[in-house]
């Protein structure tokens, strides 16, 4: 919460009172795709992040299927 409060220049109490899930997936999407570039520079680190088969699985069982 901290981060995203200094991360759109808003004090934390205004983030709970104005924040909701969408932003948290906004946050979490933007910071693992900054992950994502730094370790692009790095083979052997992108090995630590989700594959393709690992998303569509999680993905599959959030939907129920």
């Amino acid at each position: 919460m901290d981060a995203m409060a200094q991360r759109y220049s808003v004090l934390p109490s205004e983030l709970l009172v104005k924040g909701d899930t969408f932003d948290i997936t906004v946050m979490d999407v933007a910071l693992s795709y900054q992950n994502y570039k730094e370790k692009g520079k790095d083979p052997e680190a992108l090995q630590e992040m989700y594959g393709q088969e690992q998303l569509e699985e999680i993905m599959k069982r959030t939907r129920g299927e």
